[in-house]
């Protein structure tokens, strides 16, 4: 009992002590900045999630990265080339219409396309196959013998 009260002592004595985040930056316009930018950039790690929702170490060190080049000077153009130049289009969340992005761009309108002319090709064998069957007079008299005993079943 006494150990678990220590415990829950030094859990107490540790949040009373612990204090809020510090800001990484004392610019919030420069934060501001950082973080629009960064929700126009994959988190490389995570890579559902933007550069600024993620808490992955590779994110907040990029993220420092481009704050570190804002201060230089350097446009959110020129950061964006730096960083396709290092990782490529995919940290970029809306990469460029060009020659190697047309799969990306139009992959799912072809699979859309060639999913829809299967199903009509599907659809169309399917009908081909049953317009031609006939019921033969045989069969015919087979499916009225076997209506007429489930009515007979029925019947109180």
């Amino acid at each position: 009992m006494r150990s678990l009260a220590l415990v829950l002592l030094m859990l107490m004595a540790g949040a009373a002590a612990a204090r809020e985040a510090a800001p990484v930056s004392d610019e919030p316009a420069l934060e501001q900045r950082v973080m629009r930018l960064s929700t126009e950039l994959r988190c490389l790690v995570c890579q559902n999630e933007t550069l600024a929702d993620s808490r992955a170490d590779l994110a907040i060190d990029l993220r420092n990265q481009i704050r570190d080049q804002m201060r230089a000077g350097k446009s959110d153009d020129e950061i964006k080339a730096w960083l396709t130049d290092r990782y490529g289009d995919f940290v970029l969340y809306r990469p460029p219409v060009k020659s190697g992005t047309w799969l990306l761009w139009f992959g799912p309108f072809v699979l859309l396309i060639a999913a829809v002319a299967a199903l009509l090709r599907y659809l169309h064998r399917r009908r081909a196959r049953t317009d031609g069957a006939q019921v033969t007079a045989e069969e015919h008299r087979q499916a009225q013998a076997l209506l007429a005993e489930d009515m007979r079943d029925e019947a109180p």
